[in-house]
C-alpha cells in the first residue's frame, strides 16, 4: 500500500499484531516514523547507564569510551542496527548479535546490570517519543518494543527480562533509583561522550559550554545529581525543551517517510567511510579481564 498521507504508516502499524509482527512494527516505527528521535533517545539511553557506578567505572576502564569514544559510538550504533534492519534470524543479524555476546562475555558483568541497559532502550524512547516526537507510541509500538527486546534480550542470554513495556518501566525506574550514584569512571564517560555530541552538526558551531548546557537541559535531576553535573541555565534549559517540541509539532505536517532511514546512513557515524563488516565492529580484547 503506498504512503501518501502523514497517518498512512501508523495504520498499518496499529492494524499488525503487536507480538507476532512485533520486528516489523518496530522497523516501521524506527526507521519510518521516528528515525531522527529514535538515535537521539537510543544515545540517552545508553548515556543513562553510565550513571549506574558498575556500568561506568566498567566502560571506563576499557578506555574504549573515554579514548576512542567515536568509534564506540559507531560501533554501538551499527551493531544495534543491523538486527533491526536484517532481522535477528539473518546472517548479519546473527554475526551482529555474536559480536555483543564476545564483547559482554569478556567481562564480568552481572544479569541485573544487563537487564537494565534493555530496560533503557524499551523505556527511553517511549518517553523521548511522549516528551518531543511528532506523536507518542500508539499502544501497538510501544508492545512491539517490549517484544523486540525481549527477543534480543533472549538471545543475548539476559535473565529475568520483563514480560511487558510497563514490567520494562518498572524495573527501569526502581533500578535507577537504587543505583545512580557517582563515579569516577562514570562521569569521565559522561564527559566523553558530551565532548563527542559537540562535534556533530549543528552543535560544532556552538560553543562547548553551550553544547554542555543544552544537554544538561534533557537530564533530570537524578541523572545530573548522579554525575554531579550543575542544574541547566533555566532560560537555556526551557528555549531547548521548547525547541524539541515544537520540531515534533512542525513534523506533523511533514510529508510521510517513504523509505527507511538507518543508524548506518547517520552522518554523525564516521568511522568507516569504506563501509564495515559487522562481525569485525566492537572490542577485541586479549587475554581474558574476567577474574575467574
Amino acid at each position: 500500500m503506498p504512503v501518501r498521507h502523514r497517518y498512512d504508516i501508523l495504520t498499518r502499524i496499529t492494524a499488525m499484531d503487536p507480538v507476532r509482527d512485533h520486528l516489523a512494527v518496530h522497523r516501521l516505527t524506527a526507521t519510518h516514523e521516528f528515525p531522527w528521535d529514535m538515535n537521539q533517545a537510543l544515545s540517552f539511553a545508553l548515556f543513562r547507564t553510565y550513571a549506574v557506578p558498575s556500568i561506568g567505572e566498567l566502560l571506563a576502564r576499557t578506555g574504549e569510551f573515554t579514548e576512542r569514544v567515536q568509534k564506540r559510538y559507531d560501533d554501538t550504533g551499527l551493531i544495534l542496527d543491523a538486527v533491526l534492519e536484517h532481522g535477528p534470524d539473518s546472517a548479519t543479524g546473527k554475526a551482529a548479535i555474536r559480536r555483543m555476546n564476545q564483547m559482554h562475555r569478556s567481562y564480568e558483568i552481572s544479569d541485573d546490570d544487563m537487564r537494565y541497559v534493555l530496560c533503557t532502550f524499551v523505556i527511553t524512547p517511549i518517553r523521548w517519543m511522549d516528551a518531543y516526537a511528532w506523536r507518542p507510541m500508539s499502544g501497538v509500538e510501544k508492545i512491539a518494543s517490549a517484544e523486540y527486546y525481549k527477543a534480543l534480550g533472549t538471545r543475548m542470554g539476559i535473565k529475568g527480562i520483563p514480560d511487558t513495556w510497563q514490567e520494562f518501566a518498572r524495573v527501569h525506574d526502581a533500578y535507577e533509583a537504587d543505583h545512580f550514584a557517582f563515579s569516577e569512571g562514570g562521569r569521565a564517560v559522561a564527559d566523553a561522550t558530551l565532548a563527542l555530541l559537540g562535534t556533530f552538526p549543528p552543535h560544532d558551531k556552538l560553543p562547548a559550554a553551550v553544547v554542555r548546557q543544552t544537554s544538561f537541559a534533557l537530564m533530570d535531576d537524578a541523572l545530573l545529581a548522579a554525575f554531579r553535573y550543575p542544574q541547566p541555565n533555566p532560560v537555556l534549559a526551557a528555549t531547548t525543551r521548547a525547541g524539541l517540541r515544537a520540531r515534533g509539532r512542525a513534523l506533523r505536517f511533514a510529508a510521510p517517510r517513504t523509505e527507511p532511514f538507518y543508524a548506518r546512513q547517520l552522518p554523525t557515524i564516521r568511522s568507516y567511510p569504506d563501509g564495515y563488516d559487522v562481525s569485525a565492529l566492537g572490542t577485541f580484547p586479549t587475554g581474558c579481564p574476567v577474574p575467574h
